[in-house]
């Protein structure tokens, strides 16, 4: 299945039905009244979160949707059906926008909720309504108010407790595949994940959301690369993991790259509680894991953790320190200063 996180859909709700002009017409009952039912109510729009899924692939395919018109009115007091619903399902974690992809609409962060996009017309009252002691034969009847049109855009921002940063090759997949079920692409050239993957981390007993975001480049906040259209997933994480590729010149400069790239893209992700890890420490000797991991301590002002996925040295740490931050946001939040505290050794 193909991965899409934005999507333009433009949705219509149902015309109300118009109210029936009707009268009485029985043997031997000489005077009837007026007996028009009135019509039945337009369907609304409804988009729901529900699980299952983790794309929007499917409002590729399709971009119109339409809930039905309410019946109209008929005699003998007959009031018509009410129209059907037009339902949108969507993954948890998705935003819905206006057509100017700026005003926030609904946010879906739960399975189950649901929010009414466009509300369907009122049916129209039939003759039986407007009935009165000095208007025994009313002739006229209300039509169905008309349903509203709108253009929405759909925004999918994964929900994981944890999301993975860093340069591209920088170990981000190996060590999602080395801790989790999932199944990343792994190769060695620049941006081999092309777009987010989830994996679920058991850690003694204890599961957590882990997402590889694609990598980062100087200048992704200006569309170079992969640009930065994917960081919207890692603004729901309670803390990121910054893997820093140690095999490189200079640990520090990488560091202080992507975290410019994360300033460019918001503050908020800026401010996010953050475990820094030196990775591919199997590819490294120990003279230069030392070298590079002093340099990296003065670029990010905390001592980081040193983590190989393909020899699983570090990785326990790694897991235990992201588990304790997301305890503690669990349990009520926790602000990065005190989460960078509460991992440091």
């Amino acid at each position: 299945m193909k991965f899409l996180d934005e999507a333009k859909v433009y949705v219509r709700s149902g015309d109300g039905g118009n109210g029936c002009v009707s009268f009485r017409r029985e043997k031997f009952i000489e005077f009837g009244g007026p007996n028009g039912g009135d019509g039945g109510k337009g369907g609304d729009v409804v988009a729901v979160a529900v699980d299952g899924l983790n794309t929007l692939i499917d409002y590729r395919y399709q971009q119109h949707f339409t809930a039905k018109n309410g019946r109209g009115g008929m005699g003998k007091d007959r009031h018509g059906a009410g129209g059907a619903d037009a339902m949108l399902k969507v993954p948890v974690g998705t935003q819905i926008y206006d057509e100017d992809g700026e005003t926030l609409v609904a946010d879906l962060t739960e399975a189950g909720q649901r929010v009414v996009l466009a509300h369907g017309g009122n049916g129209g009252f039939g003759n039986a309504h407007f009935k009165t002691s000095t208007n025994r034969a009313p002739r006229h009847a209300n039509p169905g108010q008309p349903g509203t049109e709108l253009t929405i855009r759909l925004r999918l921002k994964l929900i994981a407790d944890a999301g993975i940063v860093g340069l591209p090759n920088a170990g981000k997949s190996t060590f999602l595949a080395a801790v989790s079920a999932a199944k990343p692409k792994i190769a060695d050239y620049p941006f081999t994940t092309l777009h987010p993957q989830l994996g679920v981390v058991d850690v003694g007993g204890r599961e957590f959301v882990l997402a590889d975001i694609p990598g980062l480049i100087e200048g992704a906040h200006e569309g170079v690369g992969l640009g930065d259209r994917f960081l919207g997933h890692v603004e729901r994480c309670r803390v990121l993991l910054h893997l820093v590729d140690g095999t490189g010149e200079d640990a520090g400069v990488v560091y202080k790259t992507v975290r410019a790239e994360l300033a460019a893209y918001a503050y908020s992700l800026s401010e996010k509680p953050e475990i820094v890890a030196l990775s591919k420490a199997d590819a490294m000797s120990t003279e230069k894991i030392k070298h590079q991991a002093a340099r990296l301590r003065r670029a990010a002002k905390k001592t980081p953790l040193v983590v190989s996925a393909v020899s699983g040295a570090g990785v326990a740490e790694v897991l235990r320190a992201l588990l304790k931050v997301i305890e503690q946001a669990r349990r009520g939040g926790v602000e990065a200063d005190t989460a960078e505290a509460a991992w440091q050794p």
